[in-house]
């Protein structure tokens, strides 16, 4: 019997888990299905959304820089993914439509936000680094959990500009003034890509922090970028992306397969031995 198949489209995405995340879950529900990494570029999605309609793919996951420039592809979008004009999971219904959902936003919030007391969220003031990718998932999310003292900086103004447009309650600090600002802020958050390579770097001064402050990267493989490592040398609660990872990896798999799958030992056990490899 011909397996499904599964991807993630995006560029670059070797140091992309989803394979080994999805295709432990196949395993373990005994689904007749594989997953693969497809790097590719603007001119490909074209055909990879042929593929789906096609059936040769059931469905995609979808990552920088592709989270919006699959969407003219799409017969429509649905739940988060019309108020975050992103995309990150990709699905063809019951008549053949090709379906674009946001699994990032869920990810967020069930890693990092619903552990947070209700009322503890109402007073908190977060800073999202970047616009672009997955940053209005990260605000939708923080909106949804009743956190709404949010503000968004990036190196591109305009960027930040067209994101305002969606949430007009934000707030813009200018990239170069924003480490003057940071003791401000509860929650600080990167959702750039800085920090996927071993040489990337802010090269902005966050000693001005606030010392109970937490720190969320979006990134998680590497397992600590050099924000998670300065942070935690200076006894501040950092987070990496593995947690969203798998959260929204979840409710992606149970989009396409109606099966809700364990976040089991095992996985998280095989998801860290993979990292920084």
């Amino acid at each position: 019997m011909k397996k499904n198949k599964f991807a993630i489209i995006g560029s670059p995405i070797s140091h992309s888990l989803s394979p080994v995340m999805h295709n432990y879950w196949f395993d373990k529900y005994n689904i007749n299905a594989e997953y693969e990494l497809l790097d590719i570029t603007e001119n490909e999605i074209q055909n990879v959304m042929n593929r789906i309609k096609d059936q040769d793919i059931k469905g995609i996951n979808v990552t920088l820089p592709y989270k919006k420039s699959v969407i003219p592809f799409l017969n429509k979008t649905i739940n988060d993914a019309n108020e975050t004009h992103s995309v990150n999971t990709i699905m063809l219904d019951e008549n053949g439509n090709l379906i674009g959902e946001n699994t990032d936003v869920f990810g967020f919030q069930a890693a990092y936000l619903k552990s947070m007391p209700n009322q503890e969220k109402k007073n908190k003031k977060a800073l999202v680094l970047g616009a672009g990718g997955v940053a209005p998932s990260i605000i939708l999310a923080l909106l949804k959990s009743n956190i709404s003292d949010i503000s968004i900086t990036n190196r591109t103004h305009e960027k930040s500009l067209f994101l305002k447009r969606n949430f007009k309650g934000i707030n813009i600090i200018n990239w170069n003034n924003f480490s003057k600002e940071i003791n401000k802020f509860d929650i600080i958050i990167n959702a750039t890509s800085l920090g996927l390579k071993p040489n990337d770097e802010f090269n902005i001064d966050f000693s001005n922090f606030n010392k109970n402050m937490v720190y969320i990267d979006t990134i998680y493989n590497p397992e600590q970028t050099k924000m998670i490592k300065y942070f935690k040398s200076k006894k501040i609660r950092s987070f990496n992306g593995l947690n969203m990872f798998i959260y929204q990896g979840q409710k992606a798999f149970y989009l396409w397969n109606k099966i809700n799958p364990e976040v089991d030992e095992e996985l998280l056990k095989l998801l860290e031995s993979k990292l920084n490899q």
